[in-house]
């Protein structure tokens, strides 16, 4: 998603405007949804928004084009298309406002068709993706309709969903109470919504630049306690583009002020849900806070620099004092309120890789386990005010369990190393008995061969240690991620990713035989730590492979 760029706010009015299968059937009058379409100097990409939304047939009444003031030719390129297409219209913004909101408020205040959604200009409207939000609002005359939105890493194409569990299934609900997860689902573009029921409450996003607008929009929706459905088909395709000239605001996380903003939005939608009496909505909304955004930049706290750290800690704290005891113990063994209770508890950074393998997902709680006089596990002696007394009760197989992991290549053979961790004789209760090994390509989720492994406890009884073969010639070129499975004697297990151990000479790159390109093609293999600490590679065949990704590595160095 392409936000505007970074200038000064401002509100000037726009100027007048120039010229999957579907989950329930649509209606016989069908031209009933207006597309706004935002964009800021995306020449590149905008026509393929513009077309995608066209394309999803005569569902769409209108594509209103809302052109942020751009300079680089995507006001001439819209009024193009607009030329040969009678139900675009594009909208030029007099002055650029600075940020998402006004552009789209513009777009609402255009929208002639009973329904509208939102699409930005670097993103895509799957095929049959208005047909199914049309029909199953007008099957249920609900005022908001919400499918899946995948985010599409590019280049390589992976697709990762966004709320899966939330668009597991069709679901009706009277209001939005009822699945308090909405919140949690902030963004506005996977979302039909009924134009009068937007105008009538007087629902808008903020205008200039105020980042992570979504946010404050969906919490003015959900106050005015819409009807909503939800269907599991895949509505929206956001494109993460990490290598663009001009990241997006979710991505370009390097400045300070983009924490401020993100915790500002946050804070915002929490009072507009509570102002509206509506409490389950509100809490849920803080939830998602410690869930994912506060997990998110804790993963990439060390990659910062020191006076980053220490403004982000001091704010976090600040911004965490407000919250209820509640917002914080009420599910205390969650990783993100456990990060929380540590900022709380330390004036000062600490213990960035230990929070940095927290905010892992799964979870991963490092050693040392420490107690208090009383015998209390404690987040560490010195701050025994956090205490972890809830890893005593939960089940096993949902405890955070640590596991170091060493890759050892060799021409000859390579070998996995596992390390598991006692953690405050939960492991030693629940008996691990073995491991299930398996390395996940990121692009597309294919899995390498699998293997599993006996676990052996040491004879201070406080490590587990398992070791089998890898065979990195079945592994195809690209990015594959270490997933394990510990079994437990009862027959549970736990679904675990490694803490990558050893210095550069475990994580230097090395060239092995590539059996299955002949003897004399080679295997480029980089074992590596990923920003949340977990244990991953890269793999390149053939002398080609090798110089491509050594390009790359330079081209993000350069960068």
């Amino acid at each position: 998603m392409t936000a505007s760029p970074r200038t000064a706010p401002a509100t000037t009015p726009a100027t007048a405007p120039t010229t999957a299968p579907a989950t329930a059937p649509a209606t016989a009058h069908r031209a009933k949804v207006s597309v706004v379409v935002i964009g800021y100097d995306d020449a590149a990409h905008v026509a393929d928004a513009v077309r995608s939304a066209l394309a999803q047939g005569d569902a769409v009444r209108e594509v209103i084009a809302v052109d942020d003031c751009s300079t680089d030719g995507s006001a001439a390129l819209l009024d193009t298309l607009a030329a040969g297409e009678p139900r675009l219209r594009v909208i030029h913004r007099a002055v650029n406002s600075g940020g998402c909101g006004s552009p789209r408020n513009d777009g609402i205040d255009a929208a002639g068709a009973p329904y509208v959604m939102f699409l930005d200009s670097d993103d895509v409207l799957p095929p049959g993706a208005v047909d199914a939000l049309l029909g199953t609002a007008e099957a249920h005359g609900v005022q908001v309709t919400a499918g899946l939105c995948v985010r599409r890493e590019l280049p390589s194409g992976r697709e990762i969903p966004w709320e899966r569990a939330l668009y597991a299934g069709p679901a009706v609900l009277p209001h939005p109470s009822r699945r308090p997860r909405l919140a949690h689902d902030t963004l506005c573009v996977n979302k039909l919504y009924r134009t009068d029921f937007l105008r009538e409450h007087g629902i808008r996003f903020p205008v200039g630049h105020y980042p992570y607008e979504d946010c404050v929009f969906t919490a003015r929706v959900l106050a005015a306690a819409p009807r909503v459905a939800l269907i599991p088909d895949t509505v929206y395709v956001w494109h993460v583009r990490r290598d663009a000239e001009r990241l997006s605001i979710s991505l370009d996380r390097s400045d300070i002020s983009n924490w401020r903003a993100r915790t500002e939005a946050n804070r915002e939608a929490y009072e507009i849900l509570l102002n509206a009496g509506e409490k389950r909505l509100a809490r849920a909304v803080r939830a998602k806070f410690l869930d994912h955004d506060l997990r998110m930049y804790t993963r990439e706290l060390e990659l910062r620099t020191a006076g980053y750290r220490r403004a982000w800690w001091d704010h976090t704290r600040a911004y965490l004092s407000a919250f209820d005891a509640a917002d914080l113990t009420l599910n205390p063994s969650a990783p993100g309120r456990l990060i929380a209770r540590v900022l709380l508890a330390s004036p000062a950074p600490r213990d960035l890789p230990r929070l940095r393998e927290l905010a892992a997902r799964p979870a991963r709680l490092l050693p040392p386990y420490a107690r208090a006089s009383d015998g209390t596990p404690v987040w560490s002696s010195d701050l025994p005010q956090v205490t972890l007394e809830h890893f005593l009760e939960r089940p096993a197989h949902l405890l955070p369990a640590a596991v170091d992991a060493e890759l050892r290549v060799r021409a000859r053979g390579t070998r996995l190393r596992l390390r598991l961790h006692e953690l405050y004789g939960r492991m030693a209760e629940a008996g691990p008995v073995a491991v299930d090994v398996v390395f996940t390509r990121r692009e597309d989720g294919h899995e390498g061969p699998r293997s599993e492994a006996r676990l052996l406890a040491d004879r201070y009884g406080d490590l587990w240690t398992a070791t089998t073969p890898v065979e990195l010639s079945a592994l195809e070129p690209g990015t594959w991620d270490l997933r394990l499975n510990l079994r437990f004697r009862d027959g549970t297990g736990r679904e675990v990713t490694a803490h990558a151990v050893g210095g550069s000479g475990l994580l230097r790159r090395r060239a092995v035989p590539d059996v299955r390109h002949g003897v004399r093609s080679v295997l480029l293999v980089q074992p590596y730590r990923t920003h949340a600490g977990s244990l991953a590679l890269r793999t390149a065949s053939g002398w080609r492979g090798m110089t491509e990704v050594l390009r790359r590595r330079l081209g993000r160095l350069l960068h």
